[in-house]
């Protein structure tokens, strides 16, 4: 998916304490939004079943002295944006549940084009 992808992670959920609950501030629902509408136009005709393999590549757009595929060591935190785009993918039914991931492979760069590049494989 050739998009900006987003910094905003799963673990940035809030706590109402009156309620005692967790919300989803505008951020991350605009986040959750972007990455569900540019997934659904790859979901497959069926959701998979069985063991997976899912390989990730995010890939940030290029700043200051950074080059074209360097390793991003920056925020945002790999395993929870992860955690976000899995949910995502779930929600969107490329899957039954995200725990049929047996295989993860996922790591982010700095790239002159940005996006999500996302592999999914039966295993």
């Amino acid at each position: 998916m050739v998009m900006i992808p987003p910094t905003v992670t799963y673990q940035e959920k809030r706590v109402n304490f009156k309620a005692k609950t967790f919300y989803e501030h505008e951020k991350l629902k605009t986040a959750r939004q972007k990455l569900t509408d540019n997934l659904w136009k790859y979901r497959p005709n069926r959701k998979l079943r069985g063991p997976l393999r899912l390989c990730v590549k995010w890939c940030y757009p290029l700043r200051n002295s950074k080059f074209d595929g360097q390793y991003k060591d920056t925020k945002p935190d790999l395993d929870n944006a992860q955690k976000l785009l899995q949910d995502c993918m779930t929600d969107v039914g490329f899957w039954v549940d995200d725990s049929q991931i047996a295989s993860l492979i996922c790591e982010k760069f700095w790239a002159k084009i940005p996006g999500i590049y996302i592999r999914v494989e039966k295993i």
